[in-house]
């Protein structure tokens, strides 16, 4: 039986619940991409069933920014996902803040073991700082998913470095996030 992971690309295209932006670029395009990237590579392997919260560049969640949450859970939970990963870019005052971090609902936890392995990897692939996995238990997607759940945040969007690097190689960034999942999978 294929492993279910639902890729939430954070965000949607405008508002409500738009995301961050820096350097002339926007947080949910980036994650939308990089979404898709890591859709292709998931599928293209056959021990996993992979489903997007954004289809298409221009799917818009929900009318509130609670409903959208609420909505991309809902659909993850009602699919019966072994895995929900959310993606994110993000943001600091200080345009130095660079690398990447992740968050699990709580430690120990299935979530937790695939968020330091997601990091493990994504920091190799794309050669930024690993900043660590944290629990963190007011994140709505974390605490509502019946399934382990990791929002990873892939960089710094007002960092222009890490901005440029997601916005120019969204490969590096789904490679490395497979690259974890199949070292925590053993695929």
């Amino acid at each position: 039986m294929a492993i279910k992971i639902y890729i939430d690309q954070g965000h949607n295209p405008q508002n409500p619940n738009a995301g961050a932006e820096g350097n002339g670029l926007r947080e949910q395009d980036i994650v939308f991409r990089i979404g898709v990237e890591l859709y292709e590579l998931l599928s293209a392997n056959g021990n996993f069933d992979a489903r997007l919260s954004r289809p298409n560049a221009s799917s818009q969640i929900g009318s509130s920014n609670s409903e959208s949450l609420r909505l991309r859970v809902n659909e993850a939970n009602a699919w019966g996902a072994d895995y929900f990963i959310s993606l994110h870019t993000n943001a600091s005052s200080n345009s130095s803040a660079t690398g990447v971090e992740a968050f699990a609902f709580s430690r120990p936890s299935r979530a937790f073991d695939l968020g330091v392995d997601i990091l493990s990897s994504l920091s190799a692939a794309t050669g930024l700082r690993n900043r660590g996995m944290q629990a963190r238990t007011n994140l709505y997607v974390l605490r509502r998913t019946a399934m382990p759940a990791v929002l990873v945040e892939l960089g710094f969007i007002t960092n222009p470095s890490d901005a440029a690097l997601m916005n120019g190689s969204p490969e590096l960034f789904a490679e490395g996030i497979y690259r974890g999942i199949l070292e925590y999978t053993g695929f």
